[in-house]
């Protein structure tokens, strides 16, 4: 009965839609708002991935009004996205355009079995300077994939984007490159204009009907979108082969923890911008695997939350599903009513808008922040950036990840520390030679060496008391470096004892070797006053056999 309880939270409730009866016109208006932003995006995104633009329009379409109903956010709007493309290009370049509804499939299950498994917490373990290196290495990319469109030629050979940009611009002929470098300089001065004169104009919509406006009455020789179908696909399963689904199986897992990632972090902007209500993670993943299955069926792309979008959802009033709804909606009818006015745009102008989307997903106020947090958040955000141009993005994640445990785990061992005390009790000839040392702190791989220090500080010493009522953390291996610590301690003639082992660390103690690598078991003790009686019994029996004592 739980299980199904559980279950049931992740499928669409009538508590979704509470608000409609009041907030059912911003949401349209929000919706037709988003979906003519979002119509540039779509095709650009497509074109960049190696796949045809219908391919865009058809994953807006489809998994926007999927992801819509049944995803975890009320106001998430979904569809194709920059950090994808960066994915999908090497996929299509090597396995081909029909290879990427099939891999929309493969990752939508994944997604989904991910929902199903409540992972849905999982990015509030990314650190936030690997996001923001991450946000940044997909920008960097997406700007290097659109030079060789701004500048008239073809992609060079490599995939690697940095490298392909700069062999791109081999093929530069000088009379394209003037006019491609134009429409670009003047796509790129509508976007950034426009919002000055009002902010609810979508400046990428000006701007793209400016520069088709501007290649038609010219006339000039820049390639266009051309023809996109008039009506959306009848759903189909792509052609598989068990070939194929082996090829495809690793860029599917990148694929299904990119969008699972993408979209958990942009659901969670979505509920700090918007008092509409707090999102389920979990139904997040299961809404947006079935987005990008029903995506793949119909021929589309893997798709994701898109931070973007949503946010102009959200500054458009959405406070229902509705919106993201009505957002797909309007993109199905620019399908059906407008496909011939579309494929007469411009490539070169989808590039500029891309350009200039690439510069706005980079928060340069942020960017500053995380640089200046510290030393490690700086050197983590770098690392995540550059590997995520260099290399992957799932590794730049799992580095940037790396990266920051090991910062964390050393500014940890730091608070380690050891500390010398006199002795709590009243002071009795030969106490100088009884070593008492508090250890606080955590004490995992690390503090050992600290240990051992302030014993080589002390002269004389018959006697150390080790207390550990205030260690705050010890896991198997600090038990060890104790174990080892008191047993080099031994050998050299000095006594150890150990005072106030917490309850929660006995076992550790013991199974660590603690226990077993002290003289005697009645060396451990509960009350100091009982440890300091037992080392003065030591000190005692030392001086009496010499009047020098001799450290070994």
């Amino acid at each position: 009965m739980s299980l199904l309880r559980s279950s049931a939270r992740l499928l669409p409730q009538p508590s979704d839609y509470r608000e409609l009866p009041s907030s059912w016109p911003r949401d349209v208006l929000a919706g037709v708002t988003v979906g003519i932003v979002a119509l540039p995006l779509a095709l650009a995104f497509a074109i960049s991935s190696g796949v045809e633009p219908a391919a865009g329009l058809v994953t807006a379409v489809v998994a926007g009004f999927v992801a819509a109903v049944f995803g975890g956010s009320h106001v998430q709007v979904s569809g194709p996205t920059g950090a994808m493309v960066v994915v999908l290009a090497p996929i299509a370049a090597l396995h081909g355009a029909g290879a990427i509804p099939v891999v929309a499939l493969m990752a939508g299950v994944l997604v989904v079995l991910a929902g199903l498994l409540r992972l849905g917490r999982t990015v509030a373990f990314i650190p936030w300077p690997v996001i923001e290196g991450f946000t940044l290495g997909i920008a960097t990319i997406i700007f290097l994939q659109q030079v060789p469109s701004a500048l008239g030629s073809t992609p060079g050979p490599s995939r690697n984007a940095v490298v392909s940009a700069l062999q791109s611009v081999a093929g530069v002929q000088p009379k394209a490159l003037v006019w491609s470098l134009a429409v670009v300089a003047l796509v790129a001065a509508t976007m950034l204009l426009v919002p000055r004169v009002s902010d609810r104009i979508p400046g990428s919509i000006v701007a793209i009907v400016l520069a088709a406006l501007l290649v038609q009455w010219l006339d000039l020789p820049l390639a266009r979108i051309g023809e996109l179908p008039d009506s959306l696909p009848m759903p189909s399963l792509p052609a598989l082969s068990p070939q194929l689904v082996g090829d495809l199986l690793g860029p599917a897992v990148a694929v299904a923890a990119l969008a699972a990632i993408e979209s958990l972090l942009s659901a969670r902007v979505a509920a700090g911008l918007s008092d509409s209500g707090v999102y389920d993670g979990d139904r997040e993943l299961v809404g947006q695997g079935l987005a990008s299955l029903a995506a793949g069926l119909f021929g589309g792309m893997p798709a994701t939350g898109a931070i973007a979008r949503t946010a102009v959802n959200i500054r458009s009033g959405a406070r229902t599903r509705l919106a993201a709804a009505t957002h797909a909606l309007v993109l199905a009818g620019v399908v059906y009513l407008a496909a011939d006015v579309v494929g007469s745009i411009p490539m070169v102008a989808l590039a500029g808008v891309l350009m200039v989307t690439a510069v706005r997903m980079v928060d340069l106020e942020t960017a500053r922040n995380v640089v200046r947090a510290s030393r490690p958040d700086a050197a983590v955000f770098g690392l995540t950036a550059l590997v995520t141009v260099s290399f992957d993005l799932i590794v730049a994640v799992g580095i940037g990840i790396a990266a920051t445990a090991f910062f964390s785990l050393r500014a940890l061992s730091r608070l380690a520390e050891v500390h010398r005390e006199p002795l709590p009790v009243a002071a009795q000839p030969g106490d100088e030679r009884i070593a008492l040392l508090r250890l606080d702190g955590p004490l995992f791989f690390s503090g050992g060496d600290r240990i051992l220090a302030a014993v080589e500080q002390t002269d004389e010493v018959n006697v150390v008391i080790i207390r550990m009522s205030q260690l705050r953390f010890l896991d198997s291996s600090g038990a060890r470096v104790l174990a080892e610590l008191v047993t080099v301690l031994e050998r050299r003639g000095i006594t150890v004892l150990v005072k106030g082992i917490q309850p929660r660390h006995q076992k550790l103690a013991a199974r660590g070797g603690v226990v077993g690598s002290l003289r005697h078991r009645d060396h451990l003790f509960e009350r100091m006053d009982a440890a300091v009686e037992h080392a003065r019994s030591h000190v005692a029996r030392a001086l009496a056999g010499t009047d020098v004592v001799v450290r070994r």
